[in-house]
Order: structure tokens, then C-alpha cells, then sequence
């Protein structure tokens, strides 16, 4: 059985974490697969959007502790290394020059939370908990959770997440931002879905810059920031789909972008 699964849906490109036994908890095997099919959405001009989401009863409970403890237990660990492939894989998806949603379904802890901290949209059912819980175990974060925590939801949340191990449902987590859109279960993938065509419709490029705007604005100071964005703004003024979408605005139609 492939643990995690690739499809074409539309403009969208999904990943499915596919251990639905195991609560979807990540192994190394998994984060390799991960990396693989997030590179294949990299290249393919088809996808507008990459989307994540969980197979049963959990998005993702995180890391395998057990496949954890046995990498802990080689000669040499082997534990470390699956933090830095899980960062990587992370940072990938963080970098990927297109949106990247978080489907949330069922539950989602630990490693799980740091995935859908690296997206950059999230939907979730209405009967999803998530939460970070490495202090229910004894462990910290080592997947970019505390620093991508605290930037989404803000220090006092993110010490509330991180110190009580709880986990929290999707409604209570709109208003801190980590959750963008709840929606009834059934209708999880209906509605990604349809922020998948939302987005399908809008310049590749210019969401492309955006989003390197967004992710490079949150590590500068304000005025930084701001005169990278008129850099920015500068060189997409030579852009083909800015071009494309002043002449649609005009003309009264709907813009053909190109993404160049």
C-alpha cells in the first residue's frame, strides 16, 4: 500500500496521507514520498494548487513514535535525521511558488500541526481537533512548530497549545488564524475544491510573488519589507499577466494568464 497517495483533481494536485490505521503518523518512508510528489506539483504547469489532507479518521498524529524510537535506538541515531528530512520537507512546501491547503480532517497533533503550519491556507472539517500535544509525551517541537506557531496565532495561544497538550476544534481555532474555513465534513473536498478553482482562475506568477512576499515580509523589519515589495512590484510590471489582467479589466473579460 502506497502511504501517500497522488491525485489530480481539476487545477488542484492532492497529497493524501494514507495510514489510516496509524492515524496517518509520519515515517521516514512517508516523508521521501512526500518530498517526491511535492516536487511533482513543483513542475507540473497543470497545478494551481497543492493540497494536503488526511485518509480515515485523522489528518496526521504526527510522527511514528515507534518508527521514532527505532531510529533513536540505531547506531548511528537515526532520529535527528528524520527532523531534518521533516524540515525539509516542510520548508518545501513553505517555498512551493503555488498555494499550498491543508484539507484538515479528523484529528491533528505534534508533527501533524507543524504540516499544516508550512501551508498556506486551511480548511477544515467541522469535526477536526488540532493541537499540538509534544508535552503530553515529553517532547518538543522539532518540526519548525515553535517558531511557525507562535507567528500564525500569536504567543499566548501558541504557549496554550504548546503547554497543555490540548486539542481544540476547528471553530475555536478560526478566530487566531489558523484555520481559514470550516466546513461540514462531508463536504471537506467540495470545498477545497472550490478554493482550488478560485485560485486557478488568478495570475501563477503574480500568487507566486505574493506568496514569497508574504513568506519574506514575517523575517524583515516594516520598511524592509516594503521596499522589497516595490522591487517586486517593479519587475512584475513587466510581466505578461499584468499586462493581461489590465487589458481583461478593460476590455470587460476574463483574463488568459500565462504565468510569465
Amino acid at each position: 500500500m502506497d502511504e501517500v497517495l497522488y491525485e489530480r483533481r481539476g487545477p488542484g494536485g492532492w497529497l493524501r496521507l494514507n495510514r489510516p490505521e496509524e492515524m496517518n503518523s509520519l515515517t521516514p518512508a512517508m516523508i521521501s514520498r512526500l518530498a517526491e510528489h511535492i516536487d511533482r506539483a513543483r513542475v507540473d504547469k497543470e497545478v494551481r494548487a497543492l493540497v494536503i489532507t488526511g485518509s480515515g479518521r485523522a489528518f496526521c498524529a504526527g510522527g511514528d513514535l515507534k518508527a521514532v524510537r527505532q531510529l533513536a535506538g540505531m547506531d548511528p541515531p537515526g532520529g535527528h535525521q528524520f527532523l531534518i528530512d521533516f524540515a525539509s520537507v516542510l520548508d518545501s512546501l513553505q517555498n512551493l511558488p503555488k498555494p499550498v491547503i491543508a484539507a484538515v480532517n479528523g484529528l491533528t497533533v505534534a508533527g501533524g500541526l507543524e504540516l499544516v503550519l508550512a501551508c498556506d491556507l486551511v480548511v477544515a472539517g467541522d469535526s477536526a481537533h488540532s493541537g499540538d500535544a509534544h508535552s503530553n509525551y515529553g517532547l518538543i517541537p522539532g518540526g519548525g512548530g515553535s517558531i511557525r506557531l507562535p507567528r500564525r496565532v500569536g504567543r499566548s495561544m501558541a504557549a496554550w497549545l504548546f503547554f497543555t497538550g490540548q486539542t481544540l476544534p476547528a471553530r475555536d481555532l478560526v478566530d487566531c488564524g489558523l484555520v481559514n474555513v470550516v466546513s461540514a465534513d462531508d463536504e471537506l473536498a467540495a470545498t477545497v475544491d472550490d478554493v482550488v478553482a478560485s485560485i486557478a482562475g488568478k495570475s501563477p506568477l503574480g500568487l507566486a510573488r505574493m506568496k514569497r512576499l508574504l513568506n519574506d515580509g514575517l523575517d524583515q523589519s516594516l520598511s524592509t519589507g516594503i521596499r522589497l515589495e516595490l522591487l517586486t512590484s517593479e519587475a512584475h510590471a513587466m510581466s505578461y499577466d499584468m499586462a493581461e489582467g489590465l487589458a481583461a479589466f478593460e476590455e470587460k473579460r476574463a483574463p488568459r494568464f500565462l504565468g510569465r
